[in-house]
């Protein structure tokens, strides 16, 4: 079996979850990784253990001069990138009027507008080598909505939409995307990355209250594992034909499947409705 090619990797998001580490284990198979965060405090071990091979950077997704400042390193430093990887964002949890409008924003501007400005800054470097795997991090949330998890559905809806529409701008340039959908893992998450919605109305106790329950009480039992999600994405930038969406973990496949089926029957009993909104033959 041939070895793994070594790559070249830029990880948004690198301080903490996955993208902390799947730096690590990219950087121990040998790999080459830019590794970037808010406070590049929390990614500079990476680059005093691995001098030759990590480079840490300040990179704020909502600041557009830290994303070229990050780019215009990076292609100093190395001359290109083979995986760029959108992980940086977080969860608003709480019903969709109990945010603040300033929450609202602020997630919006992190899970989407991050992610478009970092993949935009990147488009004319792999356009030009006519190579390139992005990963985008999305969640079972940009699949199937919830009570409580209305406001993070949205930004990872959006997340979804876009990466479809980029998978088919970039497959004839030899450009590669997959969009990652995790159910619950034992990430931050849930803990001291998740954002709770300032108010907490009682009309909405037992939907969105509940999801917000649960979600402080499951921290540290999630069923995923973070370092087996690590190893699988890292294997899809091997395989020559990688999915455009991949669902990681049983909770995922669960609530895909759920979804799909109601989806499905929706779609079919209402068959004739649908077709009769067409100027007749």
């Amino acid at each position: 079996m041939s070895q793994p090619k070594e790559r070249i990797w830029f990880i948004t998001g690198a301080s903490s979850g996955f993208g902390r580490s799947l730096a690590e284990e990219t950087l121990k198979a040998g790999n080459t990784v830019v590794a970037t965060a808010r406070d590049v405090k929390q990614v500079a071990d990476l680059e005093e253990f691995y001098p030759e091979k990590a480079l840490a950077l300040t990179l704020d997704v909502t600041k557009p001069d830290q994303i070229a400042s990050a780019v215009e390193k990076t292609i100093a430093k190395f001359g290109h990138i083979d995986v760029l990887v959108n992980n940086a964002g977080y969860g608003l949890i709480g019903a969709v009027e109990e945010a603040s409008d300033t929450q609202i924003t602020r997630e919006i501007d992190t899970n989407v507008y991050g992610v478009l400005r970092v993949t935009r800054a990147w488009l004319p470097h792999l356009r030009k080598q006519r190579a390139g795997h992005i990963i985008n991090l999305s969640s079972i949330a940009g699949v199937a909505s919830m009570a409580g998890l209305g406001l993070y559905n949205l930004t990872k809806y959006a997340v979804e939409g876009v990466s479809e529409a980029l998978s088919y701008e970039l497959a004839p340039l030899g450009i590669r995307v997959t969009i990652i959908e995790p159910g619950p893992f034992r990430t931050d998450f849930a803990g001291r990355s998740a954002d709770f919605a300032e108010n907490e109305i009682a009309d909405y106790a037992e939907t969105a209250g509940n999801t917000r329950a649960n979600i402080r009480g499951y921290q540290g039992t999630q069923k995923g594992d973070p370092m087996r999600a690590v190893r699988t994405i890292m294997g899809l930038v091997e395989n020559e034909n990688p999915p455009l969406r991949l669902l990681m973990g049983a909770i995922a496949l669960g609530r895909y499947r759920t979804k799909a089926k109601q989806w499905r029957e929706d779609v079919e009993r209402w068959e004739s409705v649908t077709l009769a909104t067409d100027f007749p033959d």
